[in-house]
């Protein structure tokens, strides 16, 4: 029998199911997905906007983003 695999929960670090027996997927809970989107909205994450990658930004010290330097 083949085994189903499970990732860790990118919020708390706890095991997560798969998607198809987990409606909270890649979170274990939606607490951590309330979390996750709680640190989104806070400004505690953001894309670079020259690579597009995920960076964890510390919003006491995060600078104000020059809307004209994205052109």
């Amino acid at each position: 029998m083949a085994s189903e695999s499970t990732i860790a929960c990118p919020c708390c670090g706890r095991e997560s199911g798969p998607p198809h027996r987990n409606t909270t997927f890649p979170f274990c809970s939606r607490g951590c997905k309330l979390a996750d989107l709680g640190r989104w909205l806070d400004g505690a994450y953001a894309l670079d906007p020259v690579s597009g990658r995920l960076e964890v930004v510390d919003p006491d010290e995060a600078e104000e983003l020059d809307p004209d330097a994205l052109h």
